[in-house]
């Protein structure tokens, strides 16, 4: 099994140019952003989208929010995230890796979120903690941004 602290050495940090908005629709009014093509993230854009019983929850530049927001009034939106990659590819037999990087940001005082791609993990920062959460990830990886 794989060491989460060797395997957060061999990462490199990038951190996506915009700033993100995450937002909570009705299903109801996701319903309706797919009705229309205009509504949609840009293509090119770095997007996350996940469908639960509760709720749907997009994560967007705010860009591309400031389109669409006319037609989710009742959305649940918080704004100013920068999206961190943590450049490994995990296996699916890797145990601990996000607990591990989030252990050293809890120990810098920074609030994350975490989402999972197939093979690497991502983490939700707010703009104002981003350099915190550098200082923080830096002596543990092999490249920052």
């Amino acid at each position: 099994m794989p060491d989460a602290a060797e395997l957060l050495s061999r990462a490199s940090v990038g951190v996506a140019p915009e700033t993100f908005a995450l937002v909570g629709l009705r299903h109801e009014d996701w319903r309706r952003l797919l009705e229309n093509p205009e509504l949609s993230p840009r293509a090119e854009s770095n997007f996350f989208l996940l469908r639960d019983p509760a709720e749907v929850t997009l994560l967007v530049p705010e860009e591309d929010w400031r389109a669409m927001r006319h037609a989710a009034r009742d959305a649940r939106v918080e704004t100013g995230f920068r999206l961190v990659t943590l450049g490994v590819e995990l296996g699916w037999d890797v145990v601990g890796f996000l607990a591990h990087v989030t252990a050293i940001l809890a120990e810098a005082g920074v609030t994350v979120g975490a989402l999972s791609s197939f093979s690497r993990d991502h983490l939700l920062v707010k703009q104002e903690d981003l350099g915190k959460a550098l200082r923080a990830l830096g002596p543990h990886v092999a490249e920052l941004c």
